[in-house]
């Protein structure tokens, strides 16, 4: 398979196995505590919400520094010592789950969540130090594709182990797939540009998200690209929490449905990273960004204002989530495809960090909305909708480009 073409194996892996760990870790601590004696202070609910918080506070506070990693040092180095410390940390974790110390866990998932922090950044950037300019929107699409592909098998393969409990198992695949993710990160090959060990830049949170806005003004379409991908996590974010709520209230399923439905959402977005880098070839098509969000309205409307069969909601989350994939790849190739130099690391640490202030802005629309209408879900879907059509005016007033490209695509499409 053209996946698998040897230069950009090891990266994709090394994507897929670093997603993988996070998310494994992650609910094996929420499936399997459930028979610890966690403390007096803490529910089951609230172990939940910790170990999730666990994984992506540390983005709100390091995002700057990982950035400035990428810039002055080799992002090849960054990648691979982050990768060699995930193994004393998820040996960590082994301890944790041998003596039922809960605590440890949640520490062993913090230090993992600082841990794909800092190396975000340099890891992402060597997309383009891969391939190249032309290779940033195959790679952009497969290596998204790897990733939730990685939650998807991480999240399924921890609720398997955890039905069928052994430790010794778990403690394998803790550790062995941390080795063997450090092992392939040491195969990847790239040419990266010289180290900016002069750049001056700030750890502050706040002052590099202004400082980094200001540069990505000076950029084409950066600050678009940046917008796009975080809209696209905000949205995916209010969908998961809403399918919880929908499925159990609108068509009584079990949990084990719903989860089954969430597994498609999963599936119809790395399904959709993969098509948009298939037909984006080797150029950067702006175009996909519109039709994936007017595409995502539309199945929206549907959402909010039909009650529909529980096959055809499946069929329609699966889009969404297909048109999703479609959406954000091309935003994700408009930065790494920018010329910014050895600057992509702190444009992608910038991104990091809305891309967190957008999912917490998609949990406080979700809470005022379930809230005022008494946990209605089609209200959720309603505000999503409305989400999606103040983004389709925003690419639509950024620039005319963007429309032109999608009406050329769709008549090309239609000729053929």
């Amino acid at each position: 398979m053209q996946i698998f073409r040897s230069k950009w194996t090891p990266l994709f892996i090394s994507n897929f196995l670093g997603v993988y760990n996070d998310n494994f870790l992650k609910h094996c601590i929420i499936f399997i505590s459930v028979g610890w004696a966690l403390p007096g202070w803490m529910a089951q609910s609230q172990l939940i919400s910790i170990v999730s918080a666990s994984l992506v506070v540390p983005y709100l506070f390091l995002s700057p520094l990982a950035g400035r990693f990428a810039v002055i040092y080799s992002k090849k180095s960054v990648f691979r010592i982050c990768k060699l410390l995930e193994i004393p940390v998820l040996l960590l974790a082994c301890v944790s789950f041998y003596y039922h110390w809960v605590l440890l866990a949640v520490l062993a998932v913090l230090l993992m969540g600082i841990l794909s922090c800092l190396y975000s950044p340099s890891k992402y950037s060597l997309i383009r130090d891969i391939g190249g300019e032309q290779g940033v929107s195959y790679g952009s699409g497969v290596f998204e594709m790897m990733a939730f592909l990685g939650i998807l098998i991480g999240t399924v393969s921890a609720s398997i182990v955890s039905d069928r409990y052994n430790q010794w198992i778990v403690f394998g695949l803790f550790v062995g797939l941390a080795v063997l993710g450090y092992i392939v990160t040491r195969l990847i090959k790239a040419t990266e540009l010289p180290e900016n060990k002069d750049e001056i830049g700030t750890l502050n949170s706040i002052r590099f998200l202004i400082d980094s806005f200001r540069f990505a003004r000076q950029h084409e379409n950066v600050n678009s690209a940046v917008f796009g991908a975080s809209a696209f996590w905000l949205i995916g974010g209010v969908v998961q929490m809403n399918l919880v709520i929908h499925c159990k209230h609108v068509y009584r399923t079990s949990n084990t449905t719903t989860g089954l439905i969430m597994a498609c959402a999963a599936i119809g977005i790395a399904f959709g990273c993969w098509a948009a880098g298939k037909i984006s070839g080797t150029q950067v098509k702006k175009g996909l960004i519109l039709i994936g969000i007017l595409s995502m309205s539309v199945l929206f409307f549907v959402l909010s204002f039909f009650h529909i069969s529980l096959l055809l909601f499946v069929f329609c989350i699966f889009s969404v989530a297909f048109m999703g994939g479609i959406f954000q790849i091309p935003c994700l190739s408009m930065l790494q495809n920018a010329n910014l130099d050895r600057k992509l690391g702190d444009m992608i640490g910038y991104l990091n960090l809305v891309t967190f202030i957008f999912v917490l802005l998609g949990t406080f629309f979700f809470f005022l909305t379930t809230y005022f209408t008494a946990e209605n879900s089609f209200a959720v879907f309603g505000v999503i909708l409305v989400i999606c059509l103040l983004v389709t005016i925003y690419f639509l007033r950024k620039s005319p480009e963007f429309l032109n490209e999608s009406k050329a695509m769709l008549h090309l499409s239609n000729r053929t």
